[in-house]
């Protein structure tokens, strides 16, 4: 008897650490690290989740900037911060690109971050000027290789989402369409709008209201189902031309050997705060499609944006250094 109970013991006594960590977890404020500037996707996601990641977890939450370098100052700070759970970093489809994208990295993201939760997806619309005469995606396409290297496209800068997404229909469709990379999405959907540049991929959050006012004219969303920020838009694969999966995701990822268990409640925690009916709203609103997942979860959706992107970054020959 003496020989059956003294292994559950020792598990009692092993387990003890892990349940006092998480029990004292968090005893001050939390820094999200947020690697681009104010206003963009990233930041807005995030500063949606806080105010109800502050009520549940009853402290600070401290949303930081640090923009520069493709992201990857701030993603480099977060790496090399403490593993102790009150260091994370919130960040998009840059995650998976950035390894690819440059020669060299400070930091190793497979081997220096863990992934805590996704917390939202997005398609990326094709929008047109009004002017260009093709408005259907088929037209688009038919008007494209009868024309090919007269059509321009814009993108928020060479290797974003954004030009990836171009480049992906060139490999899909076998199309030849110039690349014009723009500092940010917002000049390079100001460059569309004035007619200056005829098409973009783009994220629904910066060309809904143009889309809405007719100053845009949308031809379709990247992904499996249709934007329900923008549900009368089709998707490629239903405007027959199946292959256009690319989609921006976010995530919070935390330094590698933050104690798994908070990194699950963590997970919990924004599962259950995008599934509140006014944030999945709010969430649906600003163009995103809310999720949350599990730690495991994310890792396994990771691992398919990275075969997603690096043979298009490879073919592309996109380079930011």
């Amino acid at each position: 008897m003496h020989r059956r109970t003294l292994p559950l013991a020792l598990a009692g006594t092993l387990a003890a650490p892990a349940v006092l960590r998480a029990q004292a977890w968090p005893a001050r404020s939390i820094r999200i690290v947020v690697p681009v500037p104010p206003g963009g996707g990233t930041d807005m996601i995030s500063r949606l989740l806080q105010p109800q990641l502050q009520a549940r977890l009853g402290q600070n939450i401290v949303i930081e900037n640090r923009p520069g370098g493709g992201s990857t100052i701030g993603t480099n700070l977060v790496a090399n911060s403490a593993p102790d759970g009150y260091n994370l970093l919130a960040i998009d489809s840059a995650i998976a690109v950035n390894p690819f994208l440059y020669t060299r990295l400070p930091f190793d993201t497979q081997r220096d971050l863990q992934p805590v939760s996704l917390l939202a997806t997005a398609p990326v619309i094709l929008v047109t000027h009004p002017s260009f005469a093709p408005k259907t995606l088929a037209d688009v396409l038919a008007y494209l290789r009868a024309n090919p290297g007269k059509v321009n496209f814009a993108s928020g800068g060479n290797g974003a989402s954004t030009h990836l997404s171009g480049e992906m229909l060139r490999m899909v469709a076998n199309v030849d369409i110039v690349h014009v990379p723009f500092a940010g999405t917002g000049p390079g959907v100001t460059a569309v709008l004035s007619g200056t540049v005829q098409m973009m991929f783009a994220g629904i959050s910066s060309t809904r209201q143009h889309v809405e006012t007719g100053r845009l004219n949308a031809i379709a969303v990247t992904g499996g189902a249709r934007s329900p920020a923008l549900p009368n838009v089709p998707t490629f694969a239903e405007s027959g031309l199946p292959g256009m999966s690319a989609e921006t995701i976010w995530g919070f990822w935390a330094p590698t050997g933050t104690p798994p268990e908070i990194g699950e409640r963590l997970a919990r925690e924004v599962k259950e705060i995008l599934a509140i009916p006014e944030i999945r709203a709010r969430a649906i609103d600003l163009g995103f499609v809310p999720e949350g997942s599990t730690p495991a979860e994310f890792r396994e959706r990771f691992a398919r944006e990275l075969a997603t992107w690096g043979p298009i970054v490879r073919q592309s020959g996109a380079r930011a250094d």
